[in-house]
């Protein structure tokens, strides 16, 4: 088939180099976010290293953006991580429609954090979708899922560079697969059971030492790398990433610092406590724990969260 594919960063990328490599389909266009500050996407930078047009629309809409997509004669455009709004016109220009990739098991965890939120609510499962975009939020019909395990001590790191971003580049060239052979799978969302969150941000990444313990740990490992859960200490902003969940670790109140050794930092949450091992404090570099306890002088009985 002649493919257009859309995409942006590492993702992207190997979505692309993927599907050169199989080298069933022609790719006649790769379609990317407009250049910012100077930086050039690495999707961009790999197509132009290997010949291909690349186009950069601002939007969508656009009867000269249109008709470029036109002149492709496109079979189906393939959408590998895609930030910009893709208009129903644009999406129906390829033979056979679009297909749209997202990290999660629609309709659960539509939205653009949605990696995170699973985690964060402590959801033993996730996956990865194929879908039919329409003009709704991750709402179209599927094409391919896959489910992914969470376990007790994932990250948003591990889940995404281990699980997720591999996952999905096998899953690209599935679905294109499925659409080649024809009568692919089109099953309708169950809009009942669908969750939406919106970007899991600064705000939403504060940590309330009073929570049960469990749910203190959720937030920094969905969290970790981005955007990095936090607390305060003397007014300034301390980033916590690496960390372990400790049950029977609670002295004292929530958010005190119980201990400090070559292990971590001990803070108490509610009915336990998380040793705490990477941080970043005041805009600085990550350090560890240790590190950054012997660099400011914190002190056993210093209270997190002031």
């Amino acid at each position: 088939m002649r493919l257009i594919v859309m995409g942006q960063q590492a993702f992207g990328k190997s979505a692309l180099e993927a599907i050169l490599d199989k080298g069933e389909d022609e790719v006649v266009a790769v379609y990317c976010a407009p250049d910012k500050d100077g930086r050039v996407d690495p999707i961009k930078e790999f197509a132009q290293e290997k010949g291909l047009l690349v186009m950069q629309p601002t939007n969508f809409k656009s009867p000269d953006v249109l008709n470029a997509m036109k002149a492709l004669k496109p079979d189906l455009c393939v959408m590998a991580y895609v930030i910009i709004f893709v208009p129903e016109e644009a999406r129906n220009i390829p033979t056979y429609g679009s297909i749209c990739y997202h990290p999660s098991m629609l309709p659960l965890h539509r939205g653009p954090s949605s990696i995170n939120w699973p985690i964060i609510w402590g959801a033993e499962k996730t996956g990865i979708t194929f879908f039919w975009p329409d003009d709704g939020l991750d709402e179209g019909e599927i094409l391919l899922q896959k489910e992914i395990d969470i376990g007790p001590d994932d990250t948003l790191g591990t889940i995404y560079f281990d699980k997720a971003f591999p996952m999905g580049v096998e899953a690209t060239l599935e679905a294109i697969d499925l659409v080649r052979a024809g009568n692919p799978p089109k099953i309708k969302q169950d809009d009942f059971k669908a969750t939406y969150e919106g970007w899991c941000n600064k705000e939403a990444a504060e940590i309330d030492w009073s929570r049960f313990v469990g749910e203190v740990y959720n937030l920094i490992r969905g969290c970790n790398p981005q955007p990095g859960a936090w607390t305060t200490f003397n007014g300034e902003i301390l980033q916590i990433f690496d960390s372990e969940k400790v049950d029977d670790g609670a002295f004292g109140r929530v958010g005190q610092v119980s201990a400090i050794d070559d292990n971590g930092i001990l803070v108490t949450a509610g009915r336990g406590a998380i040793r705490v091992k990477r941080v970043r404090y005041a805009g600085g570099k990550k350090v560890t724990a240790k590190e950054f306890a012997d660099e400011i002088g914190l002190e056993k009985g210093a209270k997190l969260g002031t």
